[in-house]
């Protein structure tokens, strides 16, 4: 998954993205990348901007699902790949 960090993303771009993968596969949207939290879309409008220009808007139901996946995150370039630390669980470690 490639980063989409252009201001000029255009819906040609999001369709294209789009065309590639099942109709009937769900859409989230992930905000944040400081809490990634994943939504639900209401819908799609397009609107003109403050300038007259005509802007597809992707509006949130406002439900939150939860944490943004870490491989999401990462594909974003928000964070970092992690590993979860190793627990020891066996006796404590000399001193």
């Amino acid at each position: 998954m490639e980063a989409l960090l252009s201001l000029d993303f255009t819906a040609r771009d999001l369709i294209a993205r789009l065309s590639s993968v099942d109709p009937d596969t769900p859409v989230r949207l992930a905000i944040n990348p400081f809490f990634p939290v994943e939504h639900t879309i209401a819908d799609v409008l397009a609107t003109p901007d403050a300038f007259g220009r005509a802007v597809l808007y992707v509006v949130e139901s406002a439900e939150q699902l939860g944490p943004v996946p870490p491989a999401v995150t990462v594909a974003a370039g928000w964070h970092e790949p992690t590993e979860v630390p190793r627990r020891c669980r066996g006796a404590v470690a000399a001193r």
